[in-house]
């Protein structure tokens, strides 16, 4: 009996017969339209003051709700009504405008149907309460008992003991009606206000995209944060150790630290402000370092915490790393700063760095290799095709910028030491023809020793300055 009568009187219901009137409220303007121009077509009369022209009036204005129903906000406006006022989960109702004439078509069918039984619902919401209470009281009042009387709706020997039941039935009756309207609505919403293919497509590309700018925003968090740390730890163990004895090089490497935090702390910055904001489409204009602008800076506060360093650069026929394409020099970048945390973390001796720019089978790419001693043998690479990268979160980031690129990243011991090697498709992002950069790619040198000199004067030797 409860739940039955919460089905008629609950919170729920009352809300959906608040959408119901809400319907009948939206069709008003369509109705007077649609009343003034059967009234003139019916010769300049009244047309509600004709039932029958009334109910003319209703059927005319509900193809001009239908053509209305085909805009675009109105499956989004109805969705949010729905999911607010009848109870029908969020996750069943489509999101945004319509993408295609089919979901229009139904976005104009829920709009009609929608508008045109919460007018009757709101006629009859208006008409039956008065009469239910009229037939409650006519036992205690003389005039509405003749009112009653007058209208023939009860003989006068049912109205002292009849009525009030029928009032009451007829009441109950307006309440039941108003519940299996506003539940059939409810019932039809996700037919007619779901989400198609094409609205679950979108959706699931907004959220893939949304996690490609998370997951990218993620690598730049760990790369930039991660190298610092390892940057600085170094540098600072380096100056504890000599700080008695080689003052100079503890300005270094105090230095090296402040430009360090400072630099790490700005990129911080910009990632967790995105990350608060939400705002993907921000995520491509955030500032980054690349290998034109801050290759140079990396590798002296590399070297500054005492690691020895051999770094050999050949940008080919440019000159310089400022004709790359952004996004390779900055993903060349921070595949470099990886390489460059794994060595300081990881490694025992010499780092030697070779990043150049080369043909390939007719197409140019930029390879990055880098090798140094490991502290222990490092663990097996996988056996699937190359050894590839096998390792923390780092070295997977690296194969991830590398393969956004269509490039690879290879990881894993070579030799006595670690090799860590990538390559990046560039096609004719540099200038000058494929043909004239010279070598073919060179084995890699032994751990713990330079690579082999480069043409001049193409290459750009940084030597190393350990201590």
């Amino acid at each position: 009996m409860r739940r039955w009568a919460g089905g008629l009187w609950g919170a729920r219901a009352r809300l959906r017969w608040v959408h119901l009137v809400l319907g009948g409220a939206l069709l008003m303007p369509y109705f007077l339209l649609a009343e003034v121009v059967v009234g003139v077509a019916a010769g300049g009369v009244n047309a509600l003051a004709s039932l029958p022209l009334t109910l003319v009036s209703y059927l005319a204005c509900l193809p001009l709700i239908a053509v209305t129903g085909l805009f675009g906000l109105v499956r989004p406006l109805s969705a949010t009504a729905v999911r607010v006022m009848t109870g029908v989960p969020g996750e069943r109702l489509a999101d945004g405008p319509a993408r295609s004439w089919g979901a229009r078509w139904r976005a104009a069918a829920w709009w009609t149907l929608h508008l045109g039984t919460g007018a009757v619902v709101s006629g009859v919401s208006l008409a039956v309460p008065p009469l239910g209470v009229a037939l409650i009281v006519t036992p205690f009042s003389g005039a509405v008992r003749a009112a009653v009387g007058e209208a023939g709706w009860l003989g006068a020997e049912a109205q002292g003991y009849v009525s009030p039941f029928a009032g009451a039935g007829v009441l109950a009756a307006l309440a039941a009606l108003c519940a299996a309207a506003g539940a059939l609505l409810a019932r039809l919403a996700p037919v007619l206000l779901g989400p198609t293919a094409a609205d679950r497509l979108a959706a699931a590309e907004e959220r893939a995209a949304d996690l490609a700018v998370r997951n990218r925003l993620a690598r730049e968090l760990h790369d930039a944060v991660g190298h610092a740390l390892s940057a600085v730890t170094l540098q600072a163990g380096a100056a504890r150790r000599v700080l008695d004895r080689d003052p100079e090089f503890v300005r270094e490497a105090l230095a090296a630290i402040e430009e360090t935090t400072r630099r790490t702390v700005g990129e911080l910055d910009a990632v967790l402000g995105l990350l608060r904001d939400g705002d993907p489409a921000r995520a491509d204009a955030m500032p980054a370092p690349t290998l034109a602008g801050d290759l140079d800076g990396l590798l002296a506060r590399t070297r500054a915490g005492g690691t020895a360093l051999t770094a050999e650069q050949d940008p080919g026929p440019a000159g310089n790393w400022s004709q790359l394409p952004a996004i390779t020099s900055r993903e060349a970048y921070r595949i470099v700063q990886e390489g460059l945390s794994n060595a300081l973390r990881h490694g025992t001796g010499p780092v030697a760095l070779l990043i150049r720019a080369h043909p390939s089978d007719g197409h140019r790419e930029l390879e990055i290799t880098m090798t140094n001693p490991s502290a222990a043998p490092g663990p097996a690479a996988r056996e699937d095709g190359p050894r590839r990268t096998t390792g923390g979160r780092g070295l997977r980031g690296a194969a991830e910028r590398a393969a956004l690129l269509g490039g690879r990243v290879e990881a894993g011991p070579h030799g006595d030491g670690w090799r860590l090697r990538a390559v990046l498709p560039l096609g004719g992002a540099l200038a000058g023809p494929a043909a004239d950069t010279g070598n073919p790619a060179s084995p890699l040198p032994p751990p713990g020793r330079p690579p082999a000199a480069l043409p001049a004067p193409a290459r750009r030797s940084h030597p190393g300055a350990g201590r």
